[in-house]
């Protein structure tokens, strides 16, 4: 892929299903969500309520990127994916992604994710602390 002229940020909280499971599944995140079950992609997204995009800004605008998240907009803000296409990963897309999710939540908003173990890096290299205290219920399905 070349290097895009710009790519676009937006807040798009009707994102479309089938080009969200498209960015998880070219991402590499298809492997741990639920990508063949449509519904259940459908409520991610409607029950999450900051829903950010990057769309390269060409002929289409074809999605690239997308941070969905949970936010009470005052407190604290948990990511529940970051998911880049393979294809325009090393661009800048992620951070740019965690860029506007902090420009849209301000200051006073922290910022908490739990990372796949291949992100790591991508995380401390955009500045983000690691957590030891963290703790999961699994889900059953």
């Amino acid at each position: 892929m070349t290097v895009p002229s710009k790519v676009l940020y937006a807040s798009e909280p009707a994102l479309d299903v089938a080009e969200f499971r498209r960015v998880l599944v070219e991402s590499g995140l298809g492997e741990t969500r639920p990508v063949d079950d449509e519904a259940r992609l459908k409520a991610m997204l409607d029950n999450a309520n900051l829903v950010l995009t990057a769309r390269l800004d060409v002929d289409g605008k074809p999605l690239v990127g997308v941070a969905r998240a949970i936010t009470d907009f005052s407190w604290v803000c948990y990511i529940s994916e970051l998911a880049v296409s393979k294809s325009a990963q090393g661009l800048g897309v992620g951070m740019g992604l965690m860029d506007e999710a902090r420009r849209q939540l301000g200051p006073s908003v922290a910022i908490s994710l739990i990372s796949m173990p291949d992100a790591v890096g991508f995380y401390e290299r955009i500045g983000m602390q690691r957590m030891t205290d963290a703790f999961w219920f699994g889900r059953q399905r």
